[in-house]
């Protein structure tokens, strides 16, 4: 299965991208699993996910949320203002 990832704020600096297809290995069918998968490709996201929202195309989504071949998901990060 392939997703499209969007990562904004303090994610994207961390990433250096703003978005990105991920094709999925076998198996992974939620929204934690595509978590795992991220920060194993990304690995200066270990430990930095855990304050962040997630949406499935537009929709926040919990971690038990089931993804769909191409899925827009996006990785959403707290974010402060004045």
């Amino acid at each position: 299965m392939t997703v499209e990832v969007l990562y904004f704020a303090a994610v994207r600096d961390l990433v250096g991208k703003g978005e990105e297809r991920l094709t999925l290995p076998e198996g992974m069918r939620t929204l934690s699993d595509l978590v795992a998968h991220i920060q194993s490709v990304h690995p200066e996201l270990l430990g930095r996910l855990t304050g962040v929202r997630f949406a499935i195309d537009e929709e926040f989504a919990n971690l038990d949320a089931a993804l769909h071949p191409d899925a827009v998901v996006a990785v959403i990060p707290p974010v402060a203002g004045g």
